[in-house]
């Protein structure tokens, strides 16, 4: 078994796309036409996003949304880079709302957290070195 794709579920996915590719650098794999399913490339797991009205479809009992209140979900992406710095900038000039400022943790790993367009946490952190 090998891990596929994660969905995200959101109120609007073109909107979303659009936030990750200005936000994060990754590209749009492609979007249905009816624009309530979309991926990105984004390495070799796939992020994709799914319409809120695509997500009560396959769920009968429903789930939590995402908000951009107060709390985030207890849920993280994380996207490793080669130049914190300025792809940290660059999230939170596209939109991106700061959560947790760039850090460096005792293991040398440089780690900051953003929230994206629907409020989701995104980590945004360098290589993790191994001795």
């Amino acid at each position: 078994m090998k891990y596929g794709y994660t969905i995200v579920y959101v109120e609007n996915v073109k909107e979303t796309i659009e936030f990750y590719k200005k936000a994060f650098g990754f590209q749009e794999k492609f979007v249905t036409p009816e624009n309530d399913y979309g991926e990105l490339i984004s390495g070799e797991t796939t992020i994709a996003f799914g319409s809120i009205e695509l997500g009560s479809s396959n769920f009968k009992n429903g789930f939590i949304q995402a908000n951009n209140g107060e709390k985030p979900l207890g849920v993280e992406m994380a996207f490793v880079s080669e130049n914190i710095e300025s792809d940290f900038k660059r999230a939170l000039e596209m939109g991106a709302i700061e959560f947790e400022p760039l850090t460096e943790k005792p293991w040398g790993q440089k780690v900051g957290y953003v929230r994206d367009n629907n409020g989701f946490l995104i980590e945004i952190c360098t290589p993790v070195k191994m001795n």
